[in-house]
């Protein structure tokens, strides 16, 4: 049974954060499966709909994002942090640093009885945040909240 997903959104002049979490009827190791098999993305994944590249820190990614109701969006994120079973975390940059830079995290926690939890969280910082703050504090963790939500489903199946 997926519990009901938690997000949090803070906002500042030039900075927002989006924290969501989700706790998910299945192993971490379950949870990790499903978070890094991201070939299989565009079968159930409704907000990152295409996601390719070595899973490597340090290596770059390339990234399609669907926003609920917005247009959809490429980007080239680096992994900065590849904890294998527990954190994932991507950098990705609009032009130079400064302009738009998304700090993208995923960690898996383990919880009693062969749970997990997800958070999928993120930290964008630049000049465009002022003109992007709608998009990014409210369509944005929207598409979070879906992803958990599918993700937390694909991976109950799989342990089922």
């Amino acid at each position: 049974m997926i519990t009901t997903p938690t997000a949090a959104v803070t906002s500042g002049a030039f900075r927002v954060e989006i924290r969501t979490s989700i706790e998910i009827d299945a192993a971490p190791a379950i949870v990790w499966g499903v978070l890094t098999d991201t070939a299989a993305y565009p079968e159930w994944n409704g907000f990152i709909v295409e996601w390719t590249g070595e899973l490597a820190r340090g290596e770059r990614q390339n990234v399609l994002l669907q926003p609920p109701g917005g247009k959809p969006q490429r980007f080239r994120p680096r992994i900065v942090t590849l904890d294998a079973g527990r954190e994932l975390v991507w950098l990705g940059r609009l032009g130079i640093p400064g302009v738009l830079d998304g700090r993208h995290r995923f960690v898996i926690e383990p919880l009693a009885g062969a749970r997990a939890r997800l958070r999928h969280e993120e930290t964008l910082t630049g000049a465009l945040v002022p003109a992007l703050r709608r998009l990014l504090t409210e369509t944005t963790p929207t598409g979070f909240e879906r992803m958990n939500r599918e993700l937390a489903a694909r991976a109950e199946a799989a342990a089922a």
